[in-house]
């Protein structure tokens, strides 16, 4: 079946730092699926963070950046200059298209 596969969840950054969350996926199905980058915050529930459709294509919101790589099937996280208040728990998802 669909599966990705991450190299961390909950980080712990330290001020202007480089965040990078590596994000890899396998998809049965013939059509690329959706990749997702979720985000839950100490104390709070799950929040989407970014998404992207098409291969090729980057998403971004708050600073943070995927891009969806068809040839490595990745979708790395990543933040230039994190802040204190991005320590949280990161969840890499997909939903395949039928």
């Amino acid at each position: 079946g669909d599966s990705v596969t991450q190299t961390e969840g909950q980080v712990t950054i330290s001020e202007n730092g480089f965040l990078r969350i590596n994000c890899t996926y396998s998809a049965t199905s013939i059509a690329y699926p959706t990749l997702f980058w979720y985000v839950q915050y100490p104390g709070e529930g799950l929040q989407l963070l970014l998404k992207v459709f098409t291969a090729g294509q980057k998403g971004s919101s708050r600073g943070f950046e995927a891009t969806y790589n068809k040839e490595t099937t990745s979708f790395h996280l990543q933040k230039a200059s994190v802040q204190e208040s991005d320590s949280a728990v990161y969840y890499c998802a997909l939903v395949s298209a039928q």
